[in-house]
């Protein structure tokens, strides 16, 4: 793979965009293996995690299948043009993003309970990192909007669970795009309200490590209430 090196942080837009281009250029066919995500975020310049959400990215557009170990191959050489189609169309301002983040609160919530149930200690070491990271990113835009991608993402995950991922996937990366200018000024940019995000973040965590997946549940409501609050103030 012939690569750009990113200048800056936060970029799995753009990795995403040139991996897409290897493939609808034909740089890489159908059933190519990519090389492992350390080697490439090596290459990139940047995170696993960064990488990771690149890959969920070309993942949701049916251009690569990621398979168990975190193989990646190849699935098609143009993304699942109907697919992509109903899916921009969520980023439509007014009712049709109130639904589609009232449809995250739901399986978020759901997400945080079975996580809480299901978490290895590597999930919470993983989630461990990021919320400690939050802390000392606060006010800073692009990592805040990185990491807290990377936490929920994270606990999509320590579901174990395959369908819930993709459908975590499809949503959180449609909303994260419909509302990100809304994200990274009235939320991430603003110290107050990233520390406030630290703490729920922490709570999340928290009820995960114990074990316990009602109040898991409430803290994710909680959490995502506070996002949705912000982001109504710009819907038209």
């Amino acid at each position: 793979m012939e690569i750009e090196r990113l200048e800056k942080r936060n970029h799995y837009e753009e990795i995403a965009e040139q991996i897409r281009g290897m493939i609808t250029g034909g740089k890489l066919k159908v059933g190519d293996k990519l090389p492992s995500t350390k080697e490439m975020a090596e290459r990139f310049g940047v995170g696993r995690s960064t990488m990771r959400e690149a890959l969920s990215a070309l993942k949701a557009v049916g251009l690569i299948e990621i398979r168990q170990g975190g193989v990646c191959r190849v699935l098609r050489e143009q993304p699942m043009s109907e697919a992509v189609g109903a899916l921009d169309a969520l980023q439509l301002q007014g009712s049709t993003l109130l639904e589609l983040l009232e449809a995250r609160q739901s399986l978020e919530s759901s997400n945080a309970a079975i996580a809480a149930r299901k978490r290895t200690e590597a999930d919470i070491e993983s989630l461990r990192s990021i919320v400690n990271q939050m802390q000392q990113a606060a006010g800073d835009d692009a990592e805040g909007e990185r990491l807290d991608l990377a936490f929920h993402q994270g606990l999509a995950l320590a579901t174990h669970n395959s369908i819930i991922v993709q459908l975590f996937e499809t949503i959180m990366l449609q909303t994260a795009n419909a509302i990100r200018d809304v994200r990274r000024v009235e939320i991430y940019a603003n110290q107050d309200i990233a520390q406030q995000l630290y703490r729920e973040h922490s709570a999340i965590l928290d009820a995960v490590i114990q074990g316990q997946p009602q109040q898991a549940s409430e803290a994710v409501q909680v959490h995502l209430q506070h996002v949705e609050n912000i982001v109504h103030k710009h819907v038209r």
